[in-house]
C-alpha cells in the first residue's frame, strides 16, 4: 500500500471530513481516504501511484484546497 498525506485547506467540521471523504473516494485506486479538519490534513491510501492533480482535483470538487506533503511524509 502507498499512504500520501496532503495539507487541506479550509475544512471546518465533520461534514467537510465527509465531503473530501466522499470525493477524493471516487478517485481511481483510491482504496481508502482518512480526513481531519481539526489537523487540516488527509491521508490517501492506494495499491499503486495516484495522479496527485486528480486527488487535488476531488477536494477542490468538494470546495477546499490540498497540497502534498512533502516526500519524507509518504511510506509504501
Amino acid at each position: 500500500m502507498i499512504t500520501t498525506n496532503y495539507r487541506v485547506i479550509g475544512m471546518t467540521c465533520g461534514h467537510c471530513e465527509a465531503s473530501v471523504r466522499e470525493e477524493v473516494g471516487a478517485v481511481a485506486g483510491v482504496e481508502t481516504v482518512e480526513a481531519s479538519a481539526s489537523a487540516g490534513t488527509m491521508t490517501v491510501t492506494s495499491a499503486a501511484e495516484l495522479d496527485q492533480t486528480q486527488v487535488i482535483a476531488a477536494v477542490r470538487e468538494a470546495g477546499y484546497t490540498a497540497e502534498p506533503q512533502p516526500a519524507d511524509s509518504r511510506s509504501v
